[in-house]
């Protein structure tokens, strides 16, 4: 198994290297033995160190280890390094026995996909070589765009890694984010104005800018029926759900009630200044832009969405003719990606679905920036792959961008889990079964597991209105 070079730091309750010396927790081995395999010679508490990449990575160890690490991998944000994605769900994993790693990624974006799988690998070998065993079994836990991460050690395990779990995942790539979130900016900026750059930013601060400009025109539209009825539109080709917040969704047929939480998410829920703003850092690291909407057909896009009559009926009802739009947004559309950077994308950021461990993937059913239609694409492009077998997925009835409950994740470790023990997923995977789990964990919260069938990713690569290279 390879190493990284690593320069540890000291971390409250950890074992440190200061000057070549060992100094251990208390009831640590300074220098554990060459076969120490088990959990009992490892001391509990948090470590953490430097990598050679430039990342930290961070850990904690339970006081009973079940002999599994959680390899977690955090989602785009500040370069920080983290084991898990909220202090509940830490202590609700740490109190089942297991242990946690994660890294902080290197690079100078927060896109960090170049370094991440890397990093992550990096991560597990120093906590192993610090620890002086090996785990019995690593699992992959990645969030947001963490999940496109873990996505992609699914594909290439390393030996290392047993099943991978991926939860509100960029599983459809960031060639197919960045490809349909212009679609929607470029909706906006052309029937609302104003006329702001949309891609090749020249550095973050006029990305902010653009937004800013964007946000402003969006929150005028709103007060008329013209600038609603357009709003919902590039909400069809932001691949937006119509529920954002609430208990439920709106009524079927209340299209003003849809339109309103689409508004909402692009504004309140800050989706369009994470469009804009996100597509700068992606760029940074690509080398240029990588999307494309030349010969794109905005009519055809439309027609594949779920939402095509919410989007006539506000037409139809503020007087415009949707059709000169939609001519209007095919003639106009001549925003050109840079070769170069598109295949760097390629590269780091997309994935084949050609799962090599079982994976679960999980999903809120109205997520405002990785919309649940990502999980549709992945789909297909693992059943393309023939490894269907491999993939299993589930949704959360709610809103939001990884508003999962600890329970709900925890249940999710645990199914993949038996999957992994038994060689076969069965029904462990059935939203039945996955509310049964979580409840049982009796952390406090009711499970929200539901049937769901995600709709297609409107603008995707390949998709109806896109050629799948461009």
């Amino acid at each position: 198994m390879s190493r990284w070079t690593t320069r540890l730091t000291a971390v409250a309750g950890a074992v440190a290297l200061v000057g070549g010396a060992s100094v251990t927790a208390a009831g640590a081995d300074a220098t554990p033995p060459p076969d120490a395999t088990l959990q009992p010679e490892v001391a509990p508490g948090p470590y953490g160190g430097d990598l050679a990449s430039g990342a930290t990575w961070v850990a904690h160890v339970p006081p009973e280890w079940n002999g599994t690490v959680v390899l977690y991998a955090h989602g785009f944000g500040p370069l920080t390094a983290q084991d898990a994605p909220d202090d509940e769900t830490r202590q609700a994993l740490l109190d089942r026995g297991y242990a946690l790693v994660g890294s902080s990624y290197s690079g100078p974006s927060f896109w960090a996909l170049e370094t991440a799988v890397d990093d992550q690998f990096a991560a597990l070998a120093a906590f192993e070589d610090l620890l002086g065993v090996e785990p019995e079994r690593t699992i992959a836990f990645g969030r947001s765009m963490g999940g496109l991460v873990s996505a992609r050690q699914a594909e290439d395990p390393r030996g290392e890694i047993g099943g991978v779990l991926t939860t509100c995942g960029i599983v459809a790539g960031a060639l197919n984010l960045n490809a349909y979130q212009l679609d929607g900016v470029y909706t906006l900026s052309h029937l609302l104005g104003p006329d702001v750059p949309l891609v090749r930013y020249e550095s973050p601060e006029q990305a902010q800018q653009a937004a800013d400009q964007l946000i402003a025109s969006v929150t005028a539209a709103q007060a008329t029926p013209e600038g609603r009825a357009r709003i919902a539109l590039a909400s069809v080709y932001l691949n937006l759900a119509t529920w954002f917040s609430g208990d439920a969704p709106a009524p079927p047929g209340d299209h003003a009630a849809e339109q309103l939480q689409q508004y909402q998410a692009l504004i309140e829920g800050g989706g369009l200044e994470r469009y804009v703003t996100g597509r700068q850092q992606i760029e940074l690291v690509a080398g240029g832009n990588t999307a494309s909407n030349v010969g794109v057909d905005y009519r055809t896009l439309l027609q594949s969405s779920p939402h095509a009559e919410q989007v006539a009926a506000l037409y139809r009802e503020a007087g415009l003719d949707l059709e000169a739009d939609l001519a209007a947004l095919t003639r106009d559309a001549d925003v050109v990606a840079d070769p170069a950077a598109v295949a760097d994308l390629a590269r780091s950021s997309t994935v084949t679905g050609e799962l090599e461990v079982p994976e679960l993937a999980i999903h809120t059913v109205a997520d405002e920036l990785v919309p649940v239609e990502h999980e549709d694409w992945y789909a297909e492009l693992v059943r393309r792959a023939g490894e269907e077998r491999q993939l299993r997925q589930a949704y959360v009835q709610g809103t939001g961008h990884c508003e999962f409950q600890a329970a709900e994740q925890v249940a999710a470790l645990q199914a993949l889990e038996q999957r992994l023990d038994t060689g076969r997923w069965g029904r462990v995977a059935q939203p039945e079964r996955l509310n049964a789990a979580a409840d049982a964990l009796a952390l406090g919260t009711s499970a929200r597991f539901t049937e769901f069938d995600p709709s297609r990713l409107v603008g995707g690569l390949g998709e109806p209105g896109r050629k799948r290279h461009r």
